[in-house]
């Protein structure tokens, strides 16, 4: 076999290996949205009042956020692709009673089981996508354009589940993470790369046990504000418990040899400032889908099947901004990007705020605009954003990168999400996550603009 050859058939399994990657990471967002345009219909079902809808909404987030810095560290220690299975196992088991749920209480835990099976795939995935693309161009290159996979599969969440549930029911809609999930672990074996785990690196239960239930009780605390005050005892008991903890995570990673969360990794300006673009276009997009969902079949009297089509036009604008993403950062930068891709974001939320709640207006002036530009500036926000937040970060650390990135993708539509409905209404939020996105292009731009000048 020549050179020429074989460096064709290993592309070829590169690009196998990215895909099956790719559509698993693709199913755990799809998962986390899978029940925003169902979620009226199990209200009805369930008898639930809005704050337990909100709930629901935010149960696979919750034990996703909570958990996957420890999933990150399980990748780094046992290898990604044994923690890839693991994860497979739990996420399918859980997927396979949530469809079956005959009640909230089981559909909740099902759901929060999920998100924990979530926390272990998602950076172990990573963690396996850096042993396939081990040189940093090709990871930079790959990761351009996972930054998008995760706004697409919460646009596919929203439109499968919708005519899922319109065709057939929303239990249906439930069960298409099982099918991805037992497909996966048949796959993987023969195109995921083996990995050879580092027993050189520690747990630190310590800190997982701290920081889990930190981001877990705070995140809890914070959702549940929907329908109680903020001095009620379920509101401030978790959340003055979760910030005890999660001070505890700070001091005890400090005196560790081998931390969870290692103090210097979130140091780095463009790290960190990547993150934030992630969790606020996080917050913009879930949100957008939650309210929107809600907005066109209570005040509109929408179908189920005709909000699902109201999302298609988000759907078209975001795979075609996602794929100029990464001949744009190659060009451009990241930075440069990001930036861009927030301020577009922002724009299209200030209209879904000024015009998209107002039923006098058709779809047409009144949401369409804004369903086109959010998901333009989003796509390339996150494709940035993931370079930005993974760039520089060696190989032993990739599930620790994946976990960190994961955090950030899970606390925007789950915590950021929470906080922000309780502060004001549907189109006030809307509009304060713009806010927010465009202080953070400003301070990516800023950055981008020192960088440039100091290279040259």
């Amino acid at each position: 076999m020549t050179i020429t050859s074989t460096a064709c058939v290993s592309a070829v399994r590169n690009r196998q290996a990215f895909v099956l990657l790719g559509s698993v990471q693709t199913t755990l967002i799809y998962t986390l949205s899978a029940i925003a345009v169902p979620l009226p219909e199990i209200g009805r079902e369930f008898d639930l009042a809005r704050a337990d809808l909100i709930l629901l909404s935010a149960a696979y987030g919750l034990s996703f956020a909570g958990l996957v810095l420890f999933g990150g560290r399980l990748a780094d220690r046992f290898g990604g692709r044994r923690s890839l299975t693991a994860g497979l196992l739990l996420f399918a088991a859980s997927s396979a009673v949530a469809p079956l749920a005959q009640g909230i209480g089981v559909l909740l835990a099902a759901r929060f089981v999920q998100g924990a099976g979530a926390a272990v795939v998602a950076p172990a995935a990573m963690a396996v996508l850096r042993t396939v693309f081990p040189t940093p161009g090709a990871y930079g290159r790959a990761m351009a354009t996972w930054g998008g996979l995760s706004v697409l599969g919460a646009t596919a969440g929203n439109l499968l589940s919708g005519v899922i549930a319109s065709l057939l029911s929303w239990r249906w809609a439930l069960a298409v993470p099982l099918l991805v999930a037992v497909a996966a672990l048949v796959l993987a074996p023969r195109l995921l790369p083996g990995t050879t785990p580092n027993r050189d690196r520690s747990l630190d239960l310590r800190g997982a046990v701290l920081a889990t239930a930190g981001i877990t009780l705070a995140s809890y605390g914070f959702v549940v504000t929907d329908g109680r005050p903020w001095l009620s005892a379920p509101v401030l008991v978790p959340l003055l418990a979760g910030a005890a903890l999660t001070a505890g995570f700070r001091y005890a990673e400090r005196r560790i040899r081998d931390p969870l969360l290692p103090p210097g990794f979130l140091r780095d300006r463009r790290r960190a400032l990547g993150l934030a673009a992630t969790a606020l276009s996080a917050c913009g997009t879930g949100m957008t889908f939650v309210v929107l969902s809600l907005h066109l079949q209570q005040d509109r009297d929408w179908s189920q099947l005709a909000t699902s089509a109201a999302f298609l036009p988000f759907a078209v604008a975001l795979i075609a901004s996602g794929r100029a993403a990464a001949p744009l950062i190659r060009r451009y930068g990241a930075g440069s990007v990001t930036a861009s891709g927030l301020a577009t974001a922002a724009a299209g939320l200030v209209l879904l705020a000024v015009t998209g709640f107002d039923v006098h207006i058709p779809y047409v002036y009144g949401l369409l605009p804004g369903l086109v530009l959010l998901p333009a500036g989003a796509a390339a926000s996150f494709a940035g954003a993931a370079v930005l937040a993974t760039e520089g970060v060696p190989p032993e650390q990739g599930g620790l990168a994946g976990g960190v990135l994961n955090t950030a993708m899970e606390v925007g539509p789950t915590v950021l999400f929470a906080v922000l409905l309780t502060v004001g209404g549907d189109a006030t939020s809307l509009a304060a996550t713009a806010v927010a996105l465009i202080a953070v292009a400003v301070l990516n731009h800023r950055l981008t603009t020192q960088s440039h000048r100091r290279a040259t």
